[in-house]
């Protein structure tokens, strides 16, 4: 099967950047593919919002640099964090365009929220739903576009790499159990994080870090994946994948973390106390935990006004008071989880990678603009201004592109189901990595766990058969990748 540009992946930087190519180019047969439903990813799960500067009076373009910059540990690329903060407004505009409603204040201007490690209220929202409802607007105008054919239940196995250039995707035909080629002039990853590598993630299941091993396996660069961003607030409950998040915008509203002796521990950290940046609030957690030998500490909302955090946080007052946690009484068990995958797939400016035709745009591309932890609600942005300047390359680019490649063969296979047996290579997986891989790692344990996944990995492809293909073994074999970049980049890092 041939198209002109091929889009693996259905978050909100895939998503954007199908809408910005097929409304310029009407001519061009755009493919996008999502190996779930279309609604199956990070951005669905989105709760903050969006980090623009839109009031003038009180906020800058230089205080969201400064901000930005501040979180990533001064390692952010200062050319790449001014473009994505002086392009916000923009992005932001076209979303309201398409029909996405943000929470406005009496005065009819935009509400603004505030989270962790800005200095003022930037966060445009949607209540606590805000990726899920971009995510909603964005999937029904992309079925508005003749030219973009969407295929759900596919799911991608290895980029096809020839002279130099990516020409397509082997791809995993979930319900009609085949695997086809897809040719492409362009190929997007847009695949998002890799949070599955962890046993406690906020990140869906299918974040298993798919982009980042098929761009690794065919030698595109990839950097900066030790930094790894820990969420402090997950809702924390032993049996759950992914643990429920908690909103950054809660702390915002003025929400209190405590130990067991109802202390407030994290002004030991930091002046800034819970409104500091996740890494150095999800740090002073873990350190309390390990010195109190405790294994959760709580968020306490009980001091807040109940009528108005509803209002404010509708989705997550609902989950849990499902779990039997009314927080005007109850404090909420929370722990760090793996949240954010801040380096990955190198991508340029335009979300080019190194190696032609092939881009990387939202979580799955480390582009500079988040260095060693990110900045709150910066993720929605990035993805949104970089499938815009990626849209804008590859409309530039495309016609000059020849598709000579001729592999367009459909092979028929067995699907051959282990689940008991992927999921306990997933469990181990999890369990080296959050054990020896996680906060306050020392290099020994580092190598340890390098060794232990290189053995597991030998041990699970003795029995692994090529053609005997399900979704489980190939995100088992792109989460041995990841998880090996990543306690390789730790490992280097310790020196």
């Amino acid at each position: 099967m041939k198209c002109d540009i091929l889009i693996i992946g259905s978050g909100i930087a895939g998503l954007s950047y199908a809408v910005k190519v097929a409304e310029k180019r009407k001519d061009l047969n755009i493919v996008l593919l999502t190996k779930e439903k279309i609604t199956s990813s990070n951005t669905e799960l989105a709760q903050g919002g969006i980090a623009a500067v839109t009031n003038l009076v009180t906020d800058s373009f230089e205080k969201h640099i400064e901000d930005t910059m501040d979180a990533g540990g001064g390692l952010s690329d200062l050319k790449v964090v001014k473009h994505v903060v002086e392009s916000a407004p923009k992005r932001l505009k076209e979303l309201i365009e398409y029909g996405v409603e943000f929470c406005e204040d009496t005065t009819g201007n935009l509400e603004l929220g505030l989270e962790g490690g800005h200095q003022v209220k930037r966060i445009v929202h949607a209540k606590d739903q805000t990726g899920s409802k971009v995510e909603e607007v964005l999937s029904e105008k992309i079925k508005t576009y003749k030219n973009i054919t969407i295929h759900t239940h596919f799911c991608a196995i290895d980029l096809i790499y020839d002279h130099e250039s990516i020409v397509g995707t082997k791809v995993l035909d979930l319900k009609n159990k085949l695997v086809k080629v897809f040719l492409s002039k362009i190929t997007v990853l847009a695949t998002g994080g890799s949070g599955q590598v962890f046993k406690y993630t906020t990140n869906p299941t299918v974040a298993t870090g798919d982009g980042v091993a098929m761009a690794n396996r065919v030698g595109a660069k990839i950097s900066n994946m030790h930094y790894f961003q820990f969420h402090p607030t997950a809702f924390m409950e032993s049996e759950m994948n992914p643990l429920f998040l908690i909103s950054e915008a809660v702390r915002g509203f003025g929400a209190f973390i405590i130990n067991e002796k109802a202390e407030r521990f994290i002004f030991k950290s930091d002046s800034r106390g819970e409104l500091a940046t996740r890494d150095i609030v999800s740090k002073a957690i873990i350190e309390e935990l390990k010195g109190s030998n405790q294994s959760e500490v709580f968020l306490d909302c009980r001091h807040l006004d109940s009528n108005i955090f509803k209002k404010q946080f509708p989705f997550i007052s609902e989950y849990c008071e499902s779990k039997g946690y009314n927080l005007k009484e109850r404090l909420l068990p929370i722990i760090p989880a793996a949240h954010y995958q801040c380096g990955g797939i190198e991508a340029d400016e335009n979300g080019r990678t190194s190696i032609n035709n092939l881009f990387a745009i939202g979580e799955c591309a480390n582009t500079g603009l988040h260095g060693k932890n990110r900045l709150a609600s910066n993720s929605l942005l990035e993805a949104l201004v970089f499938a815009h300047d990626a849209a804008i390359e590859t409309l530039k680019i495309i016609d000059s592109i020849n598709l000579n490649f001729s592999e367009t063969t459909q092979v028929i296979i067995l699907v051959k189901e282990k689940e008991a047996i992927y999921r306990n290579y997933k469990l181990k997986i999890q369990e080296i990595m959050s054990n020896k891989c996680s906060f306050g790692s020392e290099k020994k344990q580092v190598i340890l766990a390098n060794s232990a996944l290189i053995l597991l990995k030998h041990e699970f492809l003795k029995n692994y058969e090529p053609r005997k293909l399900s979704v489980n073994s190939i995100e088992i074999i792109n989460l041995f990748d990841v998880a090996l970049l990543i306690s390789n980049a730790i490992a280097k890092n310790l020196g």
